[in-house]
């Protein structure tokens, strides 16, 4: 039996076999994806009642693999035995113990199994998601879905788009898949295709990670190495490609500050006021060599840049000695390529930095009525930070809770809460009588 509590071992599974697990499992149901999920969903919920009473087994995986399977068995033969009979399908199927699973006796070896399931086949479950039949949209929202495991509403968000649209599509795509018999693997000779879609799809995921939408937990260190993982086979699949070599440079110079990312309180901690003596100065090393050879090649791209980014914040020495102004001419050539409100939003944030707040300021005020950044909560933060930085602390105050109203990360809220306190005080202490009391109903 494994020593380890039921909750670990459910963390640790998701974290580390859950994508191989589901790849085995969509294969096994002939690209039946709803099927594969409802049972991994079901085997899931036996193993959180089962482990908890009855301990951990001894491969977490291989039983969860094991009890997945017999769903998916159990229930194909309660559908094709109603459809003989023209009974109604029964929607419960038999699961089997966690002393079944350990002493499963069929002849496939599911321990075995799952060794097997390598990185192709991991990455066969990405390319298939990012088939050309498929469209952009539906290809990165199955993905999403399928290999970062990100509910519909994170999803939503991360597309900045209603959370019904989202659902729908994924509805769609599932069955469309299945009616088209889109063949699982990766593709001989086509790989280029969905190249760029893969790329976003990683990315896309790696930033949920990096930053949980919502919840209790601002990293979600099982996205971000699932995200870079995978950007390792891309890597070996196109070694070729500058910015398959840049998104991953820019995924490990981001994910080097992790450790100094959250305080003890479990609130963010803000680029400029984290400890460097904390970051990961060897993912920040292969980060620059990998975004070297990327640029060595003479194709600039959106990743590259980004990475070109980070690294010029990972190798400063302080928060005073970043190279704002170069930062700032990295963004203006990505907003030429990647001309989207967020990268507009980031842009005008370096522009602050090198030539003041109000710059900055009047940069935002041409983004609040882009699509989909009226909730998108890191536009008010930006502005208060900057009205902030400008002295204009009652008008922080209120963007500060524009920000706060929006935000649905536990960590998020935190910090914000923290700004706008500390914002409001500048005000009680810095403010005749009158907008005292007028900063209180803030």
């Amino acid at each position: 039996m494994n020593p380890l509590p039921a909750d670990d071992a459910l963390a640790a599974f998701w974290r580390d076999e859950r994508v191989a697990v589901l790849a085995t499992l969509i294969r096994a149901a002939h690209g039946d994806w709803d099927a594969a999920e409802d049972a991994l969903a079901d085997a899931t919920a036996r193993a959180v009642e089962g482990w908890t009473s009855g301990g951990v087994p001894e491969r977490p995986g291989a039983w969860m693999l094991t009890v997945a399977r017999r769903i998916l068995v159990d229930r194909a033969r309660t559908r094709k035995s109603a459809k003989r009979n023209g009974d109604s399908v029964d929607a419960h199927a038999s699961v089997p113990s966690a002393d079944d699973a350990e002493g499963e006796s069929e002849p496939l070896d599911m321990h075995q199994a799952l060794a097997e399931v390598t990185g192709d086949e991991r990455l066969a479950l990405l390319y298939t998601c990012c088939h050309p039949a498929l469209s952009r949209p539906a290809q990165i929202t199955l993905a999403l879905r399928t290999i970062g495991g990100l509910t519909v509403r994170e999803i939503a968000r991360a597309l900045l788009e209603p959370e019904a649209t989202t659902a729908q599509r994924l509805v769609r795509t599932r069955r469309k898949i299945r009616d088209a018999r889109i063949p699982f693997r990766i593709p001989a000779g086509s790989i280029s295709e969905r190249t760029e879609t893969v790329q976003e799809t990683l990315y896309l995921i790696f930033n949920e990670g990096y930053g949980s939408t919502e919840g209790d937990a601002y990293l979600r260190d099982g996205l971000t190495e699932e995200a870079i993982r995978l950007a390792r086979l891309v890597v070996v699949q196109t070694p070729d490609d500058p910015e398959s070599l840049g998104l991953l440079a820019l995924m490990l110079l981001h994910h080097a500050r992790a450790a100094a990312r959250i305080d003890g309180t479990g609130a963010i901690v803000p680029l400029e006021q984290q400890d460097r003596a904390h970051w990961n100065r060897t993912r920040i090393q292969e980060g620059e060599h990998l975004l070297d050879r990327a640029m060595s090649m003479h194709r600039p791209g959106p990743y590259q840049l980004q990475a070109a980014i980070a690294a010029l914040h990972a190798t400063a020495a302080s928060a005073g000695e970043t190279d704002w102004r170069q930062i700032a001419a990295l963004y203006g050539a990505l907003r030429f390529m990647m001309p989207t409100p967020v990268v507009e939003l980031n842009a005008a944030v370096a522009l602050a930095m090198v030539h003041g707040p109000e710059w900055g300021l009047a940069q935002l005020d041409t983004l609040a009525s882009e699509r989909g950044m009226a909730d998108y909560h890191l536009l008010p933060a930006a502005r208060a930070d900057l009205l902030r930085r400008a002295g204009r602390n009652a008008e922080a105050a209120i963007a500060y809770a524009g920000a706060l109203a929006l935000a649905r990360s536990a960590p998020e809220r935190r910090y914000l809460q923290r700004r706008l306190a500390e914002t409001s005080c500048r005000i009680v202490t810095a403010e005749p009588e009158g907008a005292h009391r007028r900063a209180t109903v803030l």
